[in-house]
């Protein structure tokens, strides 16, 4: 039984729930989302395997996560990365923020979310468990792209890309982590 962290709106800890009852109750909890970045700043983008209990084979940043009993929200990220896509690489917290969604007919993603950044230039060796696919894309055309096709990607990322936390850290990490 995996246990997420509950917390209150300045995340303290609250106390545990089951990963699904939180989901179902839409509790308030703490997750990470994790956006790595290639030297031109692209994105690593995810679709999610078909197989998940919730989303299954929209596209989604690189990684994100639930964290569990025990583990600190960087802990989370590097967890995820190495699991989902098979690598592990320096990571930077840009911001966090709380957001609620829904994520299916029973389910809702209420959640305290600490956002990292990392850089990578190389393939990810995908968890198929996980992910189906992946690819690199700009974020000029991911935004142009969700306007147009916003049923292929996950609720989370629309709402994250629809905040200025999200878009103004990219500018702002691509411009002094990434060469052009």
């Amino acid at each position: 039984m995996q246990e997420v962290i509950l917390v209150d709106r300045n995340d303290r800890k609250m106390g545990l729930a089951e990963k699904m009852e939180a989901h179902r109750k839409g509790m308030l909890h703490r997750a990470i989302s994790v956006y790595i970045f290639n030297s031109k700043g692209q994105i690593m983008m995810q679709q999610r395997a078909k197989g998940k209990y919730h989303s299954g084979l929209l596209w989604s940043n690189t990684c994100c996560t639930n964290c569990y009993k025990g583990e600190t929200a960087v802990g989370s990220a590097h967890r995820a990365l190495r699991n989902e896509m098979g690598f592990d690489c320096k990571l930077q917290e840009a911001f966090s923020t709380i957001y609620r969604t829904k994520v299916g007919t029973d389910m809702t993603e209420n959640e305290f979310l600490h956002v990292f950044f990392g850089t990578y230039n190389k393939n990810p060796r995908i968890n198929k468990d996980e992910a189906k696919a992946w690819k690199w894309m700009g974020f000029k055309e991911l935004i142009s792209d969700v306007k147009r096709n916003p049923q292929n990607y996950t609720s989370w990322l629309k709402v994250l890309l629809g905040r200025r936390e999200l878009p103004s850290n990219i500018k702002r990490f691509t411009k002094i982590r990434i060469k052009s």
